[in-house]
């Protein structure tokens, strides 16, 4: 049995390994599809160009890259994640887009976001939350930087409920993907890890109680690809 235990040191750790292949094999194995769902939590949004935005788990910042050139005028983002690897190359990309002066990325933990009270407008995370140890704890701490207003958009993985659908899908994630993953990446347990950490993740209706349990209104799961993805909107209340 894969061991989806998730301490930050265990998951930096993974992510550091296969930080050099991550980008290349999220494009390969979403055939490509992971950049339009990038681009339709941005949309979310609803951003104007005066945003601060923050973008939790941000890995190698495709999102932060994603909400930057959405309202490239005025809008500042800022992305947090604890792989110090994956935020080398984030950083990277950063610069050869030119994008240094409106992105800045900090090293930090999804469970004690750096930032103050009610400091950002907005907060995207793809495909990273279900990595945290403490969901609910994550979840409120977002909702702590939020300013009043504030709008979510949570991409993540889901196990689809439609029957046919389902099980090609799981066939594919148990065996297609751990073993491209493997050979690409090189290490033995990053994607064997992500297919069961994507099994043991919260249903869709058990992560909207999540989320309206940490104080969330106007909580929407938008089903993408068949219900093998998520886009979560939400909104932090204006009380």
């Amino acid at each position: 049995m894969t061991d989806v235990s998730k301490t930050p040191a265990r998951i930096a750790g993974m992510f550091d390994a296969i930080a050099g292949r991550y980008d290349f094999l999220n494009h390969v194995l979403s055939a490509g599809i992971d950049r339009r769902w990038r681009t339709r939590a941005i949309r979310s949004l609803q951003l104007t160009g005066r945003e601060r935005v923050l973008d939790l788990c941000t890995g190698t910042a495709d999102l932060a890259i994603a909400a930057m050139r959405a309202t490239p005028s005025a809008a500042r983002v800022v992305g947090v994640d604890f792989a110090g690897a994956m935020l080398a190359i984030g950083s990277a990309k950063i610069a050869a887009e030119e994008l240094s002066q409106s992105i800045t990325l900090v090293r930090g933990d999804a469970m004690r976001i750096p930032v103050a009270d009610g400091a950002v407008d907005a907060v995207t995370i793809a495909f990273g939350i279900r990595n945290v140890s403490d969901v609910p704890a994550a979840c409120r701490d977002i909702h702590r930087a939020l300013k009043p207003g504030g709008r979510l958009a949570i991409l993540e993985f889901a196990v689809p409920t439609l029957p046919v659908f389902k099980h090609v899908y799981m066939w594919y994630v148990r065996h297609v993907l751990p073993h491209v993953g493997r050979v690409v990446s090189r290490h033995e347990g990053a994607y064997h890890y992500l297919q069961a950490s994507i099994e043991a993740f919260a249903t869709p209706d058990e992560f909207v109680t999540i989320l309206r349990q940490c104080g969330f209104v106007d909580i929407c799961p938008v089903q993408l690809m068949l219900g093998s993805v998520f886009l979560y909107e939400a909104r932090r209340g204006s009380a």
